[in-house]
């Protein structure tokens, strides 16, 4: 296939995230419970914007939601009730759907401190900046995923939009004293009830903290403010010749993550460690932190690795007959020792999806996605190793891409639309999004072995694949008011998922735990190691107010 015909597939311009999810049905707030509170108006602070996707960081850590009552006793067990019939969150073969809570009134001293804290006076403009909010559709729009198909009964109190770690720092201390739970948010695409709020509380938006605070060219790092966006981080690091990459060839996010300074329940600020790429100096809190769901912290700065932009980079594009062969060829690359950045694999209902979305017309097979970087000639170079390699595989359809602007086009289609694409094919359905990951050489065993409970399914289920670390995606689409589809949908997550585990798999290559995953964690991790989550977390968070109901079972007891 020669390169023009195949670029003319890819020339339309795909819809933005943020069209998308305005106009989606599902994320249109609801007026039927409006809040008899005095509003707050909010002033010179921005629009949410869905348009770029914030650092992962700070949604996997400073993103998360409220679950549990709030006790004064942390040894006591956690209680989560969730309107699934019989079943509870958090313990063998429990689910999740609509997660309850039982609501206090917000104390008026607090919400007085959090207006002290969030009121300035801007001398530029010469008005009040009051960045806090209890207007519905804010807080709406806080307590609902809009990735996810999860629901709480409740929604935060008050959203707060602190500037400063210093104004974070207060907040939490005063939440702190009055026993109010906090819900750290970042970026918003949170999958997995990461945002709920059934119990209420304040919800803390990073939004407002987005600057580069320093760029250390020699050293190949930066520090930035959570509220960043990753396609604006490398806007800015663009011009220095470098960026920050979220691909299997860099690692992922723990190994591109230097230090953290982290706002503990208590308010103090702690910093995880130095800027050097190595220590062995104490406990890795960096680590400890990262991940953590925003359940012992707040992360208020960022210190990322960075990679220089490769000098040339050549993405190479092919079909397949089966889903399988296509997982072989990922795996046999990998292992070949060519340099990948990246490897996505897609089967032919997401290509579909992709093609209906955005206009376009490639081939409805399983395909893979590759790019490879290096100089000129050692990019072409292993471009054709590749090509062999799924010749080899019934591989067919091989066409290269080395234009800029052709790339980038192809990757936003693959990695940022996936999900809005499927909503094409089914506008007034939700999704569940599965998230496993599996050593690499399982990979192509439990793609096919769900491909066959997927394709067998009355519903429309995609899979995407990072074919090069062992995690993939399945997008499964259901009807949000028909109890089978969402059971059929929760029956093939289960499946993917246990079969993962049996494979020396993890339930979750990235999305995180939230609410939706803590039932698989005692089969993953056993119960010695959540008891010693539970121990960290009662230690960092005696009174419980940091995101408490994620992230560890609430059957969990010591």
């Amino acid at each position: 296939m020669s390169y023009s015909s195949w670029f003319s597939r890819l020339r339309s311009c795909s819809r933005t995230i943020s069209a998308n999810l305005r106009s989606h049905p599902h994320f249109k707030t609801n007026h039927s419970n409006p809040i008899t509170t005095t509003d707050v108006v909010t002033s010179s602070r921005p629009i949410l914007s869905w348009s770029s996707s914030l650092l992962p960081l700070a949604l996997t850590v400073s993103a998360g939601s409220l679950a549990i009552h709030i006790q004064t006793n942390p040894s006591l067990c956690d209680s989560l009730d969730v309107d699934v019939g019989s079943v509870s969150v958090g313990g063998e073969g429990s689910t999740e759907y609509l997660v309850k809570g039982s609501h206090k009134d917000m104390p008026k001293a607090l919400l007085d401190e959090l207006k002290a804290i969030c009121q300035k006076w801007d001398i530029t403009l010469l008005v009040v900046q009051d960045n806090m909010t209890m207007d519905y559709d804010e807080r709406y729009i806080h307590g609902k995923p809009q990735y996810s198909f999860h629901r709480a009964v409740n929604i935060p109190d008050v959203v707060v939009f602190p500037r400063s770690e210093e104004e974070v720092s207060k907040i939490v201390k005063s939440c702190n004293m009055h026993k109010v739970p906090i819900v750290p948010y970042g970026g918003a695409t949170s999958v997995e009830g990461h945002t709920l709020s059934p119990h209420g509380g304040v919800c803390i938006d990073m939004s407002l903290m987005k600057r580069v605070k320093a760029l250390h060219v020699e050293d190949m790092d930066v520090v930035v403010e959570p509220g960043i966006g990753w396609q604006e981080l490398n806007e800015y690091l663009e011009p220095y010749g470098l960026f920050f990459p979220l691909d299997p060839g860099y690692g992922t996010m723990r190994e591109n993550v230097i230090n953290l300074k982290v706002v503990l329940a208590n308010g103090d600020v702690v910093r995880t460690g130095s800027r050097a790429r190595k220590s062995a100096a104490g406990y890795d809190l960096t680590r400890l932190v990262i991940g953590s769901e925003g359940t012992l912290g707040v992360i208020t700065e960022v210190t990322l690795k960075l990679q220089k932009i490769p000098q040339h980079s050549v993405v190479a594009m092919c079909n397949f007959p089966t889903i399988k062969d296509a997982a072989d060829v990922a795996i046999a690359t990998m292992l070949s020792g060519i340099q990948v950045s990246r490897v996505e694999l897609l089967d032919e209902v997401q290509v579909k999806a992709i093609n209906i979305a955005n206009g376009k017309n490639l081939p409805e097979a399983p395909t893979l996605m590759f790019e490879l970087i290096g100089t000129e000639a050692y990019s072409r170079e292993q471009a054709l190793i590749v090509q062999r390699i799924a010749s080899e595989h019934s591989g067919s359809d091989f066409v290269f891409a080395e234009d800029p602007e052709a790339k980038k086009e192809l990757w936003k289609l693959i990695r940022k639309e996936a999900l809005w694409s499927c909503f094409a094919m089914a506008p007034n359905h939700e999704a569940m999004t599965s998230d496993v990951c599996v050593p690499l050489s399982k990979l192509a065993e439990l793609i096919s072995r769900s491909k066959e409970l997927l394709d067998a399914s009355p519903l429309i289920c995609t899979i995407v694949a990072h074919a090069g670390d062992g995690n993939f995606h399945t997008i499964i689409l259901f009807d949000p008011n028909d109890d089978k589809h969402r059971q059929e949908a929760e029956r093939l997550n289960h499946f993917m998922v246990c079969t993962a585990l049996t494979m020396a798999g993890t339930c979750t290559g990235e999305h995180g735990v939230g609410t939706g995953k803590m039932k698989y964690l005692e089969k993953e991790l056993g119960i010695e190691a959540l008891m010693t989550m539970k121990r960290i977390k009662t230690a960092l968070d005696p009174n419980n107010i940091m995101n408490p109901g994620k992230l560890i079972p609430p059957h969990v007891c010591f």
